[in-house]
């Protein structure tokens, strides 16, 4: 992208936690509405809404864990991060990076080499318990939404679904709190605490 594309005011990261503030210098995979790859662009260029409102769009993925009893594991963000922090999401969301692993495309594997390398980080499970074998992909779809000012989303979202028990020891910069769902829960459960929010 050329610096006529991206903002030209730098956001001011002195509020925001660190670790958060670091991994904004990620390089993210620019893509089309296609999913065809045009560059990179670093993490806090692809999040500000200023670039959003553009179009810039990068490719990212969900992963949704559903364990043997299907309940599906529900993530609480901590309030450290950049984007929607305190938001309950699925069970782990972020970006394939701008390199030759997370870039392959074949079967979505560089996605799922990212969503293995992020569960890690987030969750704590070790890549050898949700083997790239484990981890299906479903289907993309475009997600835009804004967080908070400045920052939104703007994506081609991979679906991840992995079906097994995962042993968890979640990062609290990263994770808040986190709990598994029956299906039948999950809907009462999320309106309760939409409704504490308030």
């Amino acid at each position: 992208m050329t610096s006529t594309t991206v903002a030209s005011n730098e956001p001011n990261l002195t509020a925001f936690d660190q670790k958060q503030v670091d991994l904004l210098n990620e390089a993210c995979i620019l893509v089309d509405e296609n999913d065809n790859v045009i560059g990179s662009e670093s993490k806090k260029v692809c999040h500000l809404m200023e670039n959003i409102n553009k179009g810039l769009l990068h490719r990212a993925f969900s992963v949704m864990i559903f364990n043997s009893k299907n309940e599906f594991l529900l993530t609480q963000r901590s309030d450290e991060k950049i984007t929607f922090p305190g938001y309950y999401t699925n069970t782990c969301c972020s970006h394939p990076l701008f390199n030759d692993l997370e870039m392959e495309e074949g079967g979505a594997i560089g996605v799922k080499r990212a969503a293995q390398r992020r569960m890690y980080l987030e969750l704590g499970i070790d890549p050898l318990q949700v083997p790239l074998s484990d981890i299906k992909f479903m289907t993309k779809f475009l997600y835009k939404a804004p967080s908070s000012g400045m920052w939104g989303e703007h994506e081609i979202d991979y679906a991840l679904v992995v079906h097994k028990d995962v042993t968890l020891n979640p990062d609290p910069n990263e994770v808040r709190s986190y709990r598994f769902l029956a299906r039948d829960e999950l809907v009462p459960f999320l309106g309760e605490s939409c409704d504490d929010d308030d």
